[in-house]
């Protein structure tokens, strides 16, 4: 467990607490890209760090990430009118640029001095992997932007489902690197097969093992860690194990093992102490990863039926998050549809900001312990002067990734070799219902 003091070293990300200003050390995904797809189409609100911004695409295809209010008056930049390369504010006319340029200022005389003197926050931006991205820390330590893990290469497809959730970013962060809940919480979805691998059909993903009580190893390095939960197979388990290894790669982002079709992965971003952007991810080959509607049917994550046109969960605790009673006497473990559904009532309700004051901990949580203590002593040196986690020569090589393997028992999970998933032989190509489900 965390004394209160730890726990909010860790959480709190607002203003000039450490921790936001280390998670400002890294390249963020601000909203997604289809959020601002159209050139001069309607400015996004989108809220980082504590920080309120405003998301738009100019008449020239750039995209700008700028402080949400006019640096005139400090009106809604939201409202304002995207035009001629530049969101003019509606209360005074006053227009900037992506850069945060000040263009015109319509209520001042001609000869007036004062559009030399003003600058309105911008932050540097980039596209990638279906995300706009921004880097908001100070410009002399900006790194260049670097593909992630889960978007190495510009011919890989990526889907993402994206849902605001009313929580702090850390104990969302926690429940995507835990292995061991899924073998209970996500049990009537992730379901027990006499399968060589972990496999994905068209309505559940398989896994050959029914052991819920995984043994925990893990391996630290710079960029985060990565870790085993070996259980037993249904197949050989007296010569095998049944290897999955999930990759924490700081600051807030989870490599999660994949199927046999698809990579997974998560993004956490912390929109302030009590609200987390949570972005989950299916990534790999055309031919054998969803595409983004499926994928978001799939997880019950579509905007308009699950979320709302903010991408914030119709499922919420004051109605128990659709939960089905009647499914649940059925046999469904939970009752809720949709695993990240399962995952987020757990977030929800253990409040905005967890107490881990009082947790009682076990051997399955191995890798929250982990990520507590790294991520603490990684704030210590930060703070002392030495690089964030995960930057410069810490950040994460582009030959780790996350993986599943039975494998025998002798096999050391460090040094087996790995990949990510891709089109390796011919298989079927996805059909348009893939991962539907009515």
């Amino acid at each position: 467990m965390l004394t209160p003091q730890e726990n909010d070293l860790l959480c709190r990300v607002e203003g000039d607490a450490p921790m936001g200003q280390l998670i400002r050390r890294h390249w963020l995904p601000v909203c997604l890209r289809e959020e601002v797809s159209e050139p001069d189409g309607a400015p996004v609100r989108s809220r980082m760090l504590g920080e309120d911004l405003v998301v738009f695409r100019d008449t020239e295809g750039r995209v700008g990430v700028m402080d949400e209010y006019c640096p005139h008056r400090r009106a809604s930049l939201v409202l304002g009118r995207n035009e001629d390369c530049g969101l003019r504010c509606l209360y005074h006319g006053w227009k900037m640029d992506v850069h945060g340029n000040v263009l015109e200022m319509a209520s001042e005389p001609g000869a007036s001095a004062l559009v030399e003197k003003v600058k309105h926050k911008a932050y540097p931006t980039h596209e990638w992997g279906g995300m706009v991205w921004a880097y908001m820390g100070p410009a002399e330590t900006m790194p260049a932007f670097a593909p992630p893990a889960w978007a190495p290469t510009a011919d890989a497809r990526v889907s993402i489902a994206k849902v605001v959730l009313p929580c702090n970013w850390a104990q969302v962060l926690e429940g995507a690197i835990d292995s061991a809940h899924s073998s209970s919480l996500h049990s009537s979805d992730m379901v027990p097969a006499r399968v060589g691998g972990a496999e994905a059909n068209e309505k559940n993903w398989l896994r050959p093992s029914t052991d819920k009580a995984p043994r925990m190893q893990v391996q630290r390095a710079g960029y985060g860690f990565r870790y085993a939960a070996l259980r037993r197979p249904i197949k050989d388990a007296a010569t095998h194990d049944y290897v999955r290894t999930t990759v924490f790669v700081a600051p807030s982002t989870a490599l999660i093992p994949p199927n046999n079709l698809y990579n997974v992965a998560n993004v956490n971003v912390p929109m302030d102490d009590t609200n987390t952007a949570f972005y989950f991810i299916a990534w790999g080959h055309p031919s054998q990863t969803p595409e983004t509607e499926s994928w978001r049917k799939f997880l019950r994550q579509t905007v308009g039926v699950d979320l709302d046109e903010q991408y914030r969960p119709l499922r919420k605790r004051s109605n128990a998050f659709w939960q089905d009673r009647q499914a649940m006497k059925a046999g469904n473990f939970t009752g809720i549809t949709g695993f990240p559904n399962q995952d987020l009532a757990m977030w929800v309700t253990m409040g905005p900001i967890a107490d881990r004051s009082r947790d009682r901990l076990g051997a399955s949580d191995q890798a929250i312990v982990e990520f507590r203590r790294q991520m603490l002593e990684a704030l210590q040196r930060f703070n002392a002067g030495e690089p964030a986690i995960g930057t410069g020569a810490m950040a994460i090589p582009r030959d780790v990734c996350a993986y599943q393997a039975i494998v025998p028992k002798a096999t050391d999970w460090r040094t087996h070799e790995a990949r990510p998933v891709w089109l390796d032989k011919v298989q079927p190509t996805l059909e348009p219902s893939y991962l539907v489900q009515g």
